[in-house]
């Protein structure tokens, strides 16, 4: 509750602002307007930049791609052992507990 009332008389205060001192918030806002239009031109190009080297069919980069999934299967052979052997390790702990609570009973 205390968050909402600071956050409407924060609001209030701010509108407040803005009327008394619209002439420095317009010359505010005229400054920052090409900060942001270059932060958003600059992010919209590397956004682009990365759709376009993935369309376009460059030899040097399926190489590299190549390359990667070749040390990608050395990767999942090793993670299928490992996980073979926690199945197995799974399986004999089941088997344990199955023991124990036969035991008990």
């Amino acid at each position: 509750m205390k968050v909402f009332v600071g956050g409407l008389v924060a609001a209030f205060l701010g509108i407040i602002g803005i009327f008394m001192f619209f002439g420095d918030f317009l010359r505010l806002l005229a400054g920052a307007l090409p900060l942001a239009l270059l932060l958003g031109g600059a992010m919209a190009a590397y956004l682009g930049y990365d759709e376009v080297r993935d369309q376009v069919n460059l030899p040097f980069i399926k190489k590299k791609e190549a390359e990667d999934v070749a040390e990608t299967g050395d990767d999942i052979s090793k993670y299928k052992e490992e996980l073979e052997k926690y199945k197995a390790e799974v399986e004999k702990l089941k088997a344990e507990l199955e023991k124990k609570g036969q035991e008990e009973s």
